[in-house]
């Protein structure tokens, strides 16, 4: 609806001192008039349990200085009624002026649920109007209807939907003598959340003094009012909205449930879901990403060809050329994950995936409601973490916070993809499983599993007791918006290649400069050594030049600091060239890509600068004569970077989410030993 009414005049911010997204945006209701809309987060009643629902409701007791609203657009669902409203009877009786916009219409006729929209009108007294934002049905009406209601020929209705008064009548008229201009309803919320509120301490100190000379009594009154709001909309349902026998048959949508959400068939259908996403994510991705490759080989073989050899041809071609090369190759793969996650949730199936592991997670210390933060940690841990605001309980949500980087995200991607190329063959099982593809899930499947662990120790250690509740609303079964799946894909390209990539590219420049440029005295020291050596043996040039290149990368400023870590590394079987990559990594994971690129294309063996960066990998070779990339090393290094932390922007957001820089510290900390010591484990169980 928000996209429907803003088109793309809106931006993204946060509301201020809270960590929740505000949405605004420019809609034009007629000629010359323009509304500013802001998406508030959704909820389903004025009793608020979550930080995005506090939010929401501050701003409709009009308690947010900076977010005023004239008037508001109500949202709710035709399939579901009667739940929804309970709402809008709520938002009615604070006497803003509302219009309510009916979504779900279609489905609820497939329901067999029929609604008269004028009789519904006269009993709310406020308009309602019908629309399907998805096809732009309705949105005419619907702007129609908001220019008539800030016109004032639409009013908020005289009498209150219940008889908010005589819920607690001493109290509510106490209140009203200090805030004359306020709804029956308003003062009731007054009294409730009063402290809740930004009132001044003298306001507060009345307000408690009414409460206690009343002996108001906040959970009784709210029960009290839930059962009357019900009382009143059963009436108001038998009078505007005709509804089939329930023992008729069911959906199309609940038939499909009793499968996907079987206690047996569910979990094998789900784990066959993942394996097909993970193989699509590697197999399809491989034409365009080959395609991509070749272009750069070509392209940089062609610069070679004809530019001089000098500092600024090598900066070109080894640092820029090499860098970008290492961002684009990746934008297919990223394309297919993003493509396929948005095309589960745009057809209610992810909505099930949370059903379905809400037992598992409770064993680990979460809920449900964690799998969709974790499940969006596939594509980025940054709106991942802040996804779990939706988690009410305190601990579930500080767990899942702390585990959720654990999962694979798609800067992962890149490394993953250029590792299993190196050390795992070729190969199809059974002529149609690809082995690359099956490690690939492995990886994942690492991930989520020690996720799992993690989870399940540190409850151990963070000692809040809060309760949990898990509810969830599991929508219906939906065709997929393929524009929406494409708009997506697009979006995340663009964020990878301008976000990630600005931070490849200044890593790659910089790697470019450390591995041309060292100590002056020791690198005239090996220029004149090996101009020495052609001069003795010149029938020997080309080998005397390959050996001088390797020379003066080790010599370098990147080879020094390569050199230096390493005594800390080499039992994980790395060399100084992956440990610089370990280093730039920590900045962002996909950088690491980058670095290879520009570190081989510098030092490696072959003048040819257009030469795969996997085959250069694939050639390296220690000074004993042994591979670099062995088995055991390939796979300890794809264990590392699928449990460090190497993210600065990750532990950003954690910092901002938790309030506190002790959480991302532990978080830090705890993830980069276990890669460590899992990693080293692996290699020497491999070598």
């Amino acid at each position: 609806m928000f996209n429907a009414l803003t088109g793309l005049r809106q931006k993204v911010g946060n509301f201020p001192g809270v960590t929740v997204d505000k949405k605004t945006g420019i809609c034009n209701l007629a000629p010359g008039m323009d509304a500013n809309i802001i998406d508030l987060p959704g909820t389903y009643s004025l009793y608020p349990k979550r930080d995005d629902e506090w939010v929401t409701y501050r701003v409709l007791l009009n308690q947010d200085k900076d977010v005023q609203p004239d008037m508001l657009v109500l949202l709710a669902d035709a399939s579901n009624l009667k739940r929804n409203l309970l709402f809008v009877s709520q938002i009615i009786d604070l006497k803003t002026p509302v219009v309510v916009a009916l979504t779900m219409v279609d489905l609820a006729k497939r329901k067999g649920i029929d609604i008269d929209i004028e009789e519904l009108e006269r009993e709310l007294g406020v308009p309602v109007i019908p629309v399907n934002p998805r096809k732009n049905k309705g949105i005419a009406q619907l702007k129609k209807a908001v220019v008539q209601t800030a016109k004032n020929l639409y009013r908020a209705p005289f009498f209150d939907f219940i008889p908010n008064m005589a819920l607690a009548p001493a109290s509510v008229e106490s209140v009203k003598k200090h805030f004359p201009a306020i709804s029956d309803y308003t003062a009731i919320h007054y009294l409730i959340n009063h402290e809740n509120f930004s009132f001044s301490e003298e306001i507060q100190d009345t307000i408690e003094g009414i409460e206690q000379k009343n002996q108001f009594n906040p959970t009784k009154t709210q029960a009290d009012e839930i059962m009357q709001r019900y009382g009143r909309i059963k009436q108001l349902m038998s009078l505007a909205v005709s509804e089939p026998d329930p023992l008729q048959k069911s959906l199309f949508t609940e038939k499909l449930d009793n499968i996907l959400l079987h206690r047996v068939w569910g979990y094998v259908i789900l784990l066959a879901v993942l394996f097909l996403l993970f193989q699509s994510v590697y197999l399809v991705a491989e034409m365009p990403m080959n395609a991509i490759e070749w272009t750069f080989a070509e392209l940089g073989g062609w610069l070679n060809s004809f530019l001089p050899d000098s500092w600024w041809s090598n900066l070109l071609v080894n640092g820029i050329l090499a860098g970008l090369s290492g961002i684009l190759v990746f934008v297919p793969q990223i394309m297919i994950l993003f493509g396929l996650i948005t095309l589960l949730e745009d057809t209610g199936y992810m909505a099930r995936i949370s059903f379905l592991t809400d037992r598992l997670m409770r064993k680990a210390g979460l809920n449900g409601k964690s799998v969709m933060p974790m499940i969006s940690g596939f594509a980025c841990a940054v709106p991942a973490i802040m996804s779990a605001r939706s988690i009410e309980n305190r601990k579930e949500r500080l767990l899942t916070i702390l585990v959720t980087p654990l999962l694979s995200c798609s800067a992962r991607l890149p490394v993953y993809t250029i590792l299993i190329a190196l050390v795992i063959p070729k190969i199809l099982i059974g002529g149609i499983i690809s082995l690359q593809g099956l490690v690939m899930m492995g990886l994942y499947l690492l991930g989520t599993v020690m996720a799992l662990l993690t989870s399940y120790v540190l409850k151990l250690f963070i000692k809040w007791k809060e309760r949990s509740y898990f509810i969830l609303e599991l929508p219906m079964y939906r065709a997929p918006r393929w524009k929406n799946i494409g708009v997506t894909m697009a979006e995340k390209a663009k964020i990878f290649v301008t976000d990630a990539g600005k931070i490849i590219m200044v890593i790659s420049l910089i790697l470019w400069a450390l591995s041309s440029f060292g100590p002056s005295g020791r690198m005239q020291q090996v220029k004149m050594e090996y101009a020495q050596a052609k001069q003795g043996q010149p029938e020997k040039e080309a080998e005397w030049d390959r050996q001088e290149k390797s020379a003066l990368l080790e010599n370098s400023y990147a080879g020094l600091l390569g050199k230096k870590i390493e005594p800390l590394i080499r039992p994980l079987g790395y060399d100084w060239k992956i440990g610089i990559a370990i280093i730039t990594s920590f900045a962002a994971r996909e950088v690491f890509v980058g670095t290879m690129a520009t570190l081989y294309s510098v030092g490696d063996s072959d003048d040819e600068s257009s030469m795969l960066l996997r085959e250069k990998m694939q050639s390296a070779v220690r000074s004993d004569g042994t591979k670099v990339y062995s088995l055991a090393t390939g796979v300890s290094l794809m264990i590392f970077y699928a449990l460090a932390m190497q993210c600065m922007s990750t532990l950003a957001i954690v910092k901002r989410e938790t309030q506190s820089w002790k959480w991302p510290l532990l978080q830090f900390i705890y993830m980069t030993l276990l890669a460590y010591v899992l990693s080293l484990a692996a290699y020497q169980l491999l070598s």
